[in-house]
This record gives C-alpha cells, structure tokens and sequence, in this order.
C-alpha cells in the first residue's frame, strides 16, 4: 500500500510540484493535499464555520461621504457580515501535515462571458446574489440583479491562467470560491494562505488553503488579500476594492520611465545588440535569396528579383514570423544578410513600451494622438488618482484594460468600475486606456452609426537616417452594432475585430469605397486633411522611437527592415484654437501582421513591400513616404 501511495505522490509532484512551489505551498502538506484530490476529501467543516456578527460603528457620528464609502464594504449595508473561525475542540497545528485543506469554487469564468452565465445557468444568480448579499427576489434572472453581482463580483473573484494551450485557452479564467472560501475576511496577519491549483487528472481548479501558525478555537481564519505586495502605497491600492480610500494626494502624472526601466526589459527580452556595421551595397542587379518561415510571402512574392530558399545559410535575406534575437552573432559573421525586424522594435510593439516612449513627443500625459495609458504594474496609484479625480470633476471614466502583449482584442475590458480595473492587474500585466467616449462614428445603413478601425501598413526602411513609408491601402473593420456607452460586454456593440468571432457578422469596404462615403457623411472633413493627421501622427511616434541609443530606442542596425500594421480610431476633440477637428488615436503597433486581406485584394501588395524595403525601389509600389 505504502508503494502505491509513493508512486502516486510522485506522479502528483511531477504534474503539480511546480504549481505548488510558484504558490509556496510547504511541501509537509503535498502528500495529504495529494491523497484529498484525488478521494475529493472536503474536510474544512470538521475544523471551521462561519461566523455572523453584526457590525457596529465604534463613532456614532459619521459623515454621508464615509457611509457611503461604508456601504462598499465587503458586506454591503450594515446586513450581516461573515467570518470563518476554527471550531475545532482542539485547534488546528501547522506542523500537522494534514492542516491542509480544499476549497471548491462556486463560479468559473472569463469576464467577457460574465453576464450571459449570471442569465442564462441555472441557479447561477440566485447564489452569487445570496453570497455577496445582494436582494434577490423571485426566480428569473432581472437585469437589476445581474447588473449588481457584475459590479460586486470584483471583491469575490479569484483569478488563475493556463499556461498552455491557444492563446484563447490562456485568457485569464476568474473564479469565485464557495461560501466557507468567500467569507474568509482580509488582515494584514493573515492567519492562513491560500492559493489556487489546477488539479490535472480531473481538469478541476480548486483553491488550498493551509495554516501559517498554530490556532486554538475561536481564531479567525483569514488571508491576505494583498499577498506578497509590501510596498505600502501599492498595497493600499491593492485593497481599495474591500477597504474604500481616497487617493488624490497623488500626483496622477506618469513622466517617461528612467532609462533602467528600458534595460531590464531589453535584460528579459534576451536580446543581443548587433556591433557597428557599414551599410552593405549591393550590385544593381542583385537576385536576392530570401529565406521565410510565412506563407503568405511564399505564396505572393512574384517580384523577379527575389528567390526562395530553403537554406538559411545561404539566404541574402531573413523574413521571420518569430523574433529574431541575436543580432550580435548575425552583424559579426554575415553583415550583409537583411533581416526583417529591428532590434528593440517591441518599444513600439508592446503596448506599455509603445505609451512610454510616446511619452517623447506629448510629455507625463501622453501625446495628443494616444490615449491616456497607464502602465497598471508601475502607475496605478497615478490612475487610480486620475479615476477618483475625474469622478470628482464629473468627467467620463469608462476605461479598457488590455494586456501588455496580446492581439485580437483578447482578454480586454471595458469598464467604469474601479475595482474591477485593480482587480484585472492581478491576472495578467496590463495597460489602462481612456476608452474613446466619443468616436468618429461612421454610418451604416444596416445598422446606424457605428464605431470603426483602420489598419495602416507601414514599412520602415532605416532608423537613423529615419525613412518610413506608409502603404497607399488601407483597411477598415467596423462594429455591427451602433455605438452607444452602455451594454460595455457588448463585444460587437463596441470591438471592430469581427474576423476571428465565429458566426459574426464581417462588413468589409474597400478604402476606395470608403473615401466619398466618410465625405459625403462628414463634408466639412475631407479624407486628405484627416490622412494628413495620420500621418503626422505616424511621423512623430517613429520620430520618439528612434530618437535614443538602443535598448532606450530602436536600434539603428543597418541591414534591418520592418513592416508594421497600426490601428487607430478617430475622436472628436477641439483643437488649440477652439475648432471641433478628428483627432487620431493609435491603439497599437503590430509586428509582422496578418497580410491575408492585403494579399487577396492587393495581389502586388508583397512585391511592392519587398521593392521598398529591400530594393529601395519606390515607383510603382503604391507607397508615400512619411519621413
């Protein structure tokens, strides 16, 4: 028996050991929490319950601004509130290595699919209601509810990522623990820690919870709901969702980071900075060798001088899907072979990097042609200041959280809850943007007006000299719902990115069509005056990204090349001299994008790219250029 229980510890560890030490759950307690999932043991009711007690305001005398911070407390009201004590006659002992102890969840979820859960499962919102002390009366599910446990769900929900699979799969999954896990209250000495894991063989998340000392009975069971944030501004920020505070004292102006900002990203990126080289010069009528792991090159580039090969050593030129990193040994033994990407290019591709340096040209608030961003793991006391000191002016404070690094609009949310936007930090690294509240709205006659996207290619030739042109194409994606501010996980009401949905609607408009379509809807607003910003908006971001030495900018390598798709929206604004004008907002910068549209209506669309980039040839290749 003894065997069997050792082999099965050892395949335990092997699947979950990792997990366990990223959690730091004490390894005295891994051979019991093994042989717990495996029977589904659920023994936490013989050592604890949960505990009413009634709240009572120590000062009787309290102003209407703290009652009504009082009233987004944990337990809203001043209802029943709940904590966990250890009931057990004879305490609990950490050393004990069966003090370790399963909490099963009683919702999982993505946030996008929130609402239509809360509607449409069962018994689903009559629970969550009942946990977080909301009012629910009757059995089908009222908006009002629904709409009550989404703004209070943030002070409940855990949350855990799968570190394989699609990028999908990996969108952070949120949960909310049963009622014992739910009612354990916060301290800053905590009495228990607590952790989730993903339990492989039966592809079941649970939380653990174990002792950090001994308890008699009587003593609370609680957690830290700050775990591991030390710093104590942040970890004020942190708990603001369960403890209410004001943090306006704070500057909300977020200057460009110091320059070891940049290096510690270019340290994690691993990358190798190329040596000084000479422009390499090649003969004029060069048949250039290229070698490319993208079928959409293998499949469209029909220019005579560009051939393929399947030899790596042997290609004059490198187009890779994935980034390229040691540019150093690439400079040292072969100088003259091109390379499609630059070293330090993710500071416009990743979109933390992207608000910091733009940071150049418009100073602590950002250029004119972003959004306000804030970087949520370094500056969120600078935002949350800024969201406390809209809502005191009365401004618009609908944001949308996106991570650092991801595309397709996956994992972002639009939002005016504060709470949930401290409580998204913790799934994944992320950025906060002002959400644009007023659109250039374009009209639909199917479905009225709507919020739409255009998508530039930009190919940049060289960093320094700077020379960027920009595709003459571009392309447009719309929403399939008019635009209002409201219904924010409405994803086809306020998300362009129709493509990738299955089952959704794709309006498509050629920018040939879709030029006297914008000037005839807005005639004081010609297509050419509007590219014109662009433009300029273009100029001045590559303009800030190439302005300092590598790692702090873009390296000017010489033999590098670069496409990039942007996307950008248009708002509403009033210029300096009080005329209303569309202002561009860039939303991203993407590295070798999909060209699958570009290619289908464009057949050219890659000769012309590999002409410009690689040939400096400009005629003919659909191509202006911008620097």
């Amino acid at each position: 028996m003894e065997g069997e229980g050792d082999e099965a510890l050892a395949a335990f560890v092997a699947l979950h050991g990792a997990a366990l030490r990223a959690s730091r759950v004490p390894t005295q307690y891994w051979e019991s929490l093994s042989r717990k999932l495996r029977g589904e043991i659920f023994d936490a009711g013989d050592y604890f319950g949960i505990m009413q007690v009634e709240e009572v305001d120590e000062e009787e005398e309290v102003d209407e601004e703290m009652e009504e911070q009082f009233k987004k407390k944990p337990n809203p009201g001043n209802g029943p509130c709940f904590k966990v004590i250890v009931t057990n006659e004879n305490g609990l002992q950490a050393s004990n290595p069966d003090s370790v102890f399963l909490v099963d969840h009683a919702w999982t979820y993505r946030a996008e699919h929130a609402r239509r859960q809360l509607r449409h499962v069962p018994g689903l919102l009559h629970r969550m209601a009942n946990l977080m002390g909301i009012p629910f009366h009757g059995e089908a599910p009222d908006e009002g509810s629904v709409e009550q446990v989404l703004q209070e769900m943030w002070k409940y929900s855990q949350t855990y990522q799968l570190s394989q699979g699609t990028a999908e799969e990996k969108v952070p999954v949120w949960y909310i623990m049963d009622e014992f896990g739910s009612r354990i209250q916060h301290s800053d000495q905590p009495s228990f820690a607590a952790a989730p894991l993903f339990y492989m063989p039966q592809q079941v998340a649970y939380t653990i919870l174990w002792p950090l000392r001994d308890l008699e009975t009587g003593d609370e069971v609680t957690r830290d709901y700050a775990y591991g944030e030390t710093d104590r501004l942040i970890r004020k920020c942190v708990l603001l969702p369960w403890v209410p505070t004001e943090v306006m004292d704070v500057s909300c102006s977020t200057p460009e980071p110091p320059d070891e900002h940049y290096q510690a990203i270019f340290a994690e990126n691993k990358e190798k900075l190329p040596v000084a080289i000479n422009p390499p010069v090649y003969a004029k009528d060069k048949v250039f060798k290229v070698f490319t792991d993208i079928q959409q090159v293998l499949n469209n580039l029909k220019h005579p001088r560009f051939v393929f090969t399947d030899n790596e050593g042997e290609a004059d030129i490198l187009y890779n899907f994935s980034h390229f990193k040691d540019y150093r040994k690439l400079s040292e033994e072969r100088p003259e072979v091109m390379v499609n990407q630059f070293p330090c290019e993710n500071l416009l591709t990743v979109k933390d990097c992207l608000a910091s340096i733009a940071r150049r040209a418009g100073g602590p608030d950002g250029p004119r042609w972003l959004p306000r961003t804030f970087n949520l793991q370094t500056e969120l006391p600078q935002f949350i200041s800024c969201f406390q000191q809209r809502d005191r002016r009365g401004e618009d404070n609908h944001w949308i959280c996106k991570p650092w690094n991801l595309a397709r609009s996956l994992d972002t949310h639009i939002t005016n809850n504060l709470n949930s936007i401290i409580r998204h930090r913790e799934s994944s690294p992320k950025v906060v943007c002002k959400y644009i509240e007023e659109p250039v709205l374009f009209e639909r006659e199917d479905v009225g007006p709507v919020k739409f996207d255009v998508r530039y290619v930009v190919l940049l030739r060289s960093a320094r000299p700077l020379r960027l042109y920009c595709y003459d194409v571009f392309w447009l994606r719309f929403s399939n719902r008019a635009f209002s501010l409201d219904d924010l996980d409405d994803y086809e009401k306020h998300f362009t990115v129709m493509n990738y949905a299955p089952g959704v609607t794709l309006k498509q408009v050629h920018c040939e069509d879709f030029i006297p379509l914008f000037e005839k809807q807005y005639p004081e607003y010609p297509w050419t005056t509007v590219q014109a910003s662009i433009f300029k908006a273009f100029a001045e971001l590559f303009q800030v990204a190439t302005s300092k030495p590598a790692p702090l900018g873009i390296c000017d390598y010489p033999s590098s090349r670069a496409i990039y798709a942007i996307d950008l929206m248009l708002k509403w604004d009033t210029s300096r001299d009080g005329k209303r004008i569309m202002q561009p907002q860039i939303l991203e910068v993407n590295f070798n994008p999909d060209c699958d549209r570009a290619c289908k209506y464009h057949p050219t669309f890659f000769n012309d790219v590999f002409s410009t980039l690689f040939l400096d040839e400009t005629d003919n290749c659909h191509v202006t250029r911008i620097v």
